[in-house]
């Protein structure tokens, strides 16, 4: 051995040779890559959400003469929480929040569990079917019930046309069922209670029926069994159920705007909605920091909740089994029941979507009166004030916007989640691991429509490189992608977890680079968890609105706030048909993207 060799070996491997090692194994450059993104697009976000709460805005000029725009105030604090208009801006709409929320809430999860019991446990007809037909309605937006609600039930408080209620029986229906909290409460909870169905369906499959059969020995009624044995040990699902539930619920927009909003009745997102549509961006941003601080205290009560227990394990090393429950002659009324939930969440708002947009005359249903204008018809035909949807050049930019922000998003959101995923997968264990999983969930506590908040304070200027990108297609993809990660991230791990580190390993010993042991090998078999997340990527992002109602310009606008556009503006022809358009391309899209993909098992139903 040479003195240059023996001083090599003393001194460590060469820049050159550490360098070749990162490459050859780069899951820290790509983690620390990783995490300067999100402390950019999650972390700084909320910390300029709080500081612009406690800084004067131009619009507080007027109650703070001679105050600087910039400089430290608790006036926000103070007007919203202490002040004349503390009930108006924040206490009327935060007790109008937590009704509808847990009243929401509380169906889903009675109706979820009902349907997951069913399925799972029971010898309900067609059963396979009933379990890819009860996610139907998550395909559909959130407010698409709520539009449907108001096209059957909408009364004459309000200028315009009347519904089909009205139309039927010749009276027109009470203040409380046209608008308000009761229909809020129901149109929120026949879509979200998929959320309490997926979930606790997994967890009852997952309950070894020799328990429920000790318990009945022991002289336990069914319903006793239920509540002794299963509920317990399907607690930890049961309160993921509750906690996904509120949040979206909590933070959701749409169906508040469509049916409160006409009444003023307020809840948090649209009183957030509200104050920066009129300036009043303080105290916009302040009560979004309010429904981010409700959703971190309900998460946190809820493990909170769960962590009192030490076990709920439902699957040991000893044999376990499902027995199906036989409901004889009931089975086919289970099945009816079902059956009958599908058509009021699915075909029966389509169907009075699709009347409302043949209608001539809004709020007439006679066969008459029915026309293909609203679809083909060019404007000023039968003095139409608007054109069809096939020949409206505003419907048509808004689809083809929504279009190409869904397949951006899904992109984005596929590549940073296969990223995200193989390093926690990779380094398991670490802290920089567990960081980066928990800065990738972050974005799901956020609602959405505080998060639109939040990036509007953040991209109105330009940040250093950054230019300001407030009105921009670009902010559209950024805002959405960010939300979407949480579901991109948990696939991406879902899936890499299942990989063997060692089929990795092996080609790296032969030499093969990183690029294309991720192409050749690791991209293949993680193929069914990242295209799942990358569809419900695909598929949350053509009907959001929430999310990007604060952010969209004309030359930005998509479909789903093209739609509350002609809402505010009264008139339900195009709203109804530019409702089932979406439907159809969000279908449409869906199933175009399984036949593309046709050899790949899909991780969802």
């Amino acid at each position: 051995m040479t003195v240059a060799d023996d001083m090599r070996i003393r001194s460590g491997p060469s820049l050159r040779e550490r360098l070749a090692a990162r490459l050859a194994s780069p899951e820290r450059l790509i983690a620390v890559a990783m995490a300067v993104i999100l402390t950019v697009l999650v972390i700084v976000p909320l910390i300029q959400l709080v500081r612009e709460t406690v800084t004067v805005q131009p619009y507080d000029a007027a109650y703070l003469p001679g105050r600087e725009p910039g400089s430290l105030t608790f006036f926000h604090y103070e007007r919203v929480f202490t002040g004349r208009m503390s009930w108006a801006l924040f206490y009327k709409p935060f007790l109008h929040s937590l009704v509808t929320a847990i009243g929401a809430t509380a169906v889903c999860l009675a109706l979820g569990a009902s349907l997951a019991w069913l399925v799972v446990r029971t010898d309900i007809p067609f059963r396979k079917l009933m379990n890819t037909a009860i996610v139907v309605p998550y395909m559909l937006p959130s407010w698409v019930m709520a539009l449907a609600w108001l096209t059957f039930f909408k009364n004459d408080r309000l200028a315009g046309s009347t519904g089909v209620f009205v139309y039927l029986f010749g009276v027109q229906p009470p203040d409380w069922l046209s608008y308000g909290a009761v229909p809020i409460v129901i149109c929120l909870a026949f879509h979200y209670y998929v959320y309490a169905y997926l979930i606790l369906s997994g967890a009852l499959s997952t309950v070894d029926s020799q328990l429920e059969e000790a318990g009945a020995i022991a002289g336990l009624s069914r319903l006793r069994q239920i509540l002794s044995i299963t509920l317990p040990l399907v607690l930890p699902a049961l309160g993921s159920a509750v906690v996904m539930t509120f949040i979206r619920v909590v933070g959701s927009f749409g169906t508040p705007a469509v049916l409160g909003m006409p009444i003023r009745f307020y809840v948090l997102p649209t009183q957030i909605y509200a104050a920066i549509g009129s300036r009043n961006v303080g105290d916009g941003y302040l009560l979004a920091l309010v429904l981010v601080a409700m959703a971190v205290l309900f998460i946190w009560i809820n493990q909170r909740m769960i962590g009192v227990r030490k076990s709920y394990v439902t699957m040991s090393g000893k044999g376990g089994r499902q027995k199906i429950i036989r409901l004889g002659p009931a089975r086919w009324l289970a099945f009816a029941l079902v059956l009958g939930l599908l058509c009021f969440t699915v075909i029966l708002p389509i169907g009075l979507l699709l009347l409302e947009s043949l209608s001539r005359t809004a709020g007439n249903y006679d066969l008459s009166n029915l026309t293909l204008h609203y679809w083909f018809g060019e404007r000023g035909e039968g003095n139409a004030l608007y054109p069809g949807v096939f020949r409206n050049p505003v419907i048509l930019g808004a689809a083809w916007n929504s279009l190409r922000l869904a397949f951006c998003v899904a992109l984005a959101t596929g590549i940073a989640g296969f990223l995200i995923g193989y390093v926690v997968v990779r380094t398991r264990g670490s802290l920089a691991s567990r960081a980066l999983e928990t800065a990738a969930f972050l974005p799901y506590i956020f609602p959405a429509v505080a998060l639109g908040a939040i990036y509007i304070g953040m991209f109105s200027q330009s940040v250093g490189p950054i230019p300001a990108l407030y009105g921009t297609f670009v902010l559209l993809v950024l805002i959405s992608a960010v939300k979407n990660l949480p579901f991109t991230s948990r696939t991406g791990i879902s899936a890499l977890l299942q990989i063997d580190r060692s089929l990795e390993e092996a080609a790296r010993v032969q030499g093969i680079g990183w690029l294309a042991r991720m192409r050749r090998i690791v991209v293949p078999l993680a193929s069914s968890g990242l295209f799942s997340g990358m569809l419900l990527s695909f598929i949350g992002t053509m009907r959001e609105l929430s999310l990007i109602i604060l952010l969209v310009t004309p030359s930005t606008a998509v479909l789903a706030s093209v739609i509350y556009t002609y809402q505010t503006d009264d008139v339900p022809q195009l709203i109804g048909a530019a409702t089932l358009l979406l439907v159809l391309l969000v279908v449409g899209c869906n199933i175009l993207f399984r036949l593309m993909f046709r050899n790949v098992k899909f991780g969802f139903a």
